[in-house]
């Protein structure tokens, strides 16, 4: 299971609007809980973060660094009980990153084990709006980084295909 990145929105014949790899309920606006009992999946929700630069136009990725794990990754967190996935996911840019955003495409959702546990990650990619980072004792930093320069930060090869996944949705690089 570690590292299986599923596509979202495609049904088992691959048509639009069916469900997430077999998951009942896990569109964009599933409300879905964090905690689950027994064996269930930890339900998470993220962004992939991008901007344009002020001065070039280029474009830059948002990474966070968890001082926890030591490593780069894209924003995220657990979903707060009743919460729709992509709430979660705006919620968590903003926690992490202290930017607001405006999200596009869904991503795929990136399954995993964590600490023995599987945990879902539901991503959408998503434009900073505005904002400035504050360091917190989840994220100490955050780097606005070229997409070649993002995907060597990274830490885990799943956070890479999420990157090439969000380059595969914007029009222009």
């Amino acid at each position: 299971m570690s590292g299986a990145v599923g596509a979202r929105g495609a049904g088992p014949t691959g048509s639009p609007g069916g469900q997430r790899s077999g998951i009942p309920g896990a569109g964009p606006t599933a409300n879905r809980g964090a905690k689950r009992t027994g064996n269930g999946p930890v339900l998470a929700a993220g962004c992939v973060l991008w901007r344009r630069s002020e001065q070039s136009g280029t474009l830059e990725i948002c990474l966070v660094h968890r001082p926890r794990y030591d490593d780069w990754s894209h924003p995220k967190g657990k979903l707060k009980r009743g919460e729709p996935a992509l709430d979660a996911a705006r919620r968590e840019v903003l926690e992490e990153t202290g930017h607001h955003c405006a999200p596009g495409a869904a991503l795929p959702t990136i399954r995993y084990l964590a600490n023995g546990r599987p945990k879902e990650v539901a991503y959408w990619a998503a434009e900073a709006t505005g904002g400035s980072f504050v360091p917190g004792t989840e994220v100490d930093r955050v780097s606005w980084l070229s997409p070649a320069a993002a995907r060597t930060r990274l830490t885990q090869d799943r956070d890479r295909e999420l990157l090439d996944a969000l380059l595969a949705t914007l029009p222009e690089r």
